[in-house]
């Protein structure tokens, strides 16, 4: 069967382009999460009703091992906006740029400017029907300075009589502060063992479930007025979060749980699916957020342009899949660090650029919006701590971690010093990947002009001499 891409340049060389956009192409809606690890019942999580994602993920496919580059919005929001490591682009500090006029590298763009090139019309949409009873976050949060208006409109009225579409709803349930009914038990959630198992870590948990709980209705209202406007039946749909969860080891570090984000793509049963994609699956390769943008721009039949990092999950032009995932957390809010982490698919490891400070070191926002930021110091003073929630309250970090995901998924067992072959094997290797990732990629001020070619069909190659992909 043929790819509707191959389908969209038949059309075109007949000279009916008009009816390839009209026909052919389909629309895409990312739907974007808020600090929102993989805690759905889809991907196993007890004590959360999120029967709407459910319902995404048994139609659509499912990614267990997504991850953003980032552990914080606005780091993580610009480089899965532009396909780019935010550490390429210079957008790596949290909320930086914001009055200095930085701009992005020449070359790298935004995802909907090369949509709109295409022929795309861009929505981040704030206004929805009355009957779907809420209003988009129009979240963007980027670490650059942005001349105009970087989407069309923030209507979703202007979806039916606009398309192709790229449009985004973007949800903030799963930020703190909580706001949502209580329904999940504390007596019963499942509580990580870096944790301490205390009644405010139960509640604070079951809040956040709660959440996860509250994003998923809202979430089931915008699916069910994409089917009422006769929009489901050529509209992609993506559901992710822009980071993972938001707890003590979660958003601002480079653990799972700050970069493991659950990732649902949905095709439309009215237009040819795209080689590789398999409703109902489940997938389990590395991938990152940054493969989103490059993977829309080859769906919309846009291409992807040369320098840009991230990479084609689906269809007839398909990159390789990844052997490794990478992350980085720069400063956050007033809180230097500078930390680096590769993952495989069986070992995590990271480096801490910063290690004489602790990981506790002093943050207004978590001190004032987690509780058991501050319960693991009360508990730590009274003797309290189990040795891996000591961990979290040491006045250093270790300079390395290395953490074998089968048999310890929670991280707790440090295995830098583990005699033990195939550790030291990992250790070695995921060391010196991580050394050529940042070689690649900590590169801040490259740029990507337009050259030839590829500057008239609208792409970008690098100017630098570096490699702009990573392993």
């Amino acid at each position: 069967m043929r790819s509707f891409c191959a389908a969209f340049l038949v059309l075109l060389a007949s000279g009916d382009a008009d009816a390839a956009n009209a026909t052919e192409r389909p629309s895409v809606l990312w739907l974007i999460a808020e600090d929102l690890g993989p805690e759905l019942g889809c991907y196993g999580t007890p004590q959360v009703r999120t029967p709407n994602l459910d319902r995404l993920a048994a139609e659509g496919m499912r990614f267990t091992r997504a991850y953003t580059t980032a552990p914080v919005c606005s780091a993580s929001r610009s480089a899965f906006m532009t396909g780019m490591y935010q550490t390429t682009i210079g957008a790596h500090n949290h909320r930086s740029h914001r009055d200095d006029g930085y701009r992005l590298p020449a070359g790298v763009r935004v995802l909907p400017d090369w949509l709109r090139d295409a022929g795309y019309f861009t929505a981040n949409v704030v206004t929805l029907p009355p009957s779907v009873g809420f209003k988009g976050t129009g979240k963007t949060d980027w670490n650059f300075t942005y001349d105009g208006r970087p989407f069309d409109s923030d209507r979703w009225a202007d979806l039916e009589t606009h398309q192709p579409f790229y449009a985004q709803v973007n949800f903030q349930e799963t930020h703190r502060p909580y706001q949502a009914p209580p329904r999940a038990d504390p007596a019963k959630v499942a509580i990580p063992p870096y944790y301490p198992d205390h009644p405010v870590t139960r509640g604070d948990w079951a809040q956040y479930l709660d959440a996860a709980g509250e994003l998923d209705r809202k979430v089931g209202a915008v699916l069910r007025q994409l089917e009422a406007d006769g929009l489901a039946g050529k509209t992609v749909v993506v559901f992710l979060g822009d980071h993972g969860q938001s707890h003590v080891r979660g958003k601002q570090f480079c653990y799972e749980e700050g970069l493991h984000i659950p990732l649902i793509v949905r095709w439309p049963k009215g237009l040819p699916a795209p080689a590789g994609y398999r409703p109902g699956a489940v997938d389990d390769r590395l991938v990152e957020a940054i493969d989103l943008a490059p993977t829309t721009l080859d769906l919309a039949g846009a291409g992807k342009p040369p320098s840009m990092q991230g990479r084609i999950l689906f269809g007839d032009h398909a990159d390789p899949p990844r052997t490794y995932a990478f992350g980085a957390r720069d400063r956050c809010d007033e809180t230097v660090f500078r930390l680096r982490t590769a993952r495989d698919a069986r070992y995590r490891y990271i480096r801490n650029f910063t290690p004489d400070r602790p990981f506790l070191q002093p943050n207004r926002y978590k001190e004032r919006s987690y509780p058991v930021w501050n319960l693991l110091k009360e508990l730590d003073t009274q003797g309290k701590l189990t040795p891996a929630q000591k961990a979290l309250t040491a006045p250093t970090m270790p300079a390395e971690e290395l953490y074998d995901l089968e048999a310890d998924p929670h991280e707790v067992r440090n295995l830098t010093v583990s005699d033990q072959p195939a550790h030291r094997e990992a250790l070695g290797r995921l060391r010196g990947v991580l050394d050529r990732w940042i070689e690649e990629t900590d590169d801040q001020g490259r740029t990507f002009e337009p050259a030839g070619v590829a500057a008239a069909e609208g792409a970008t190659r690098p100017a630098s001499k570096a490699r702009a992909g990573a392993r």
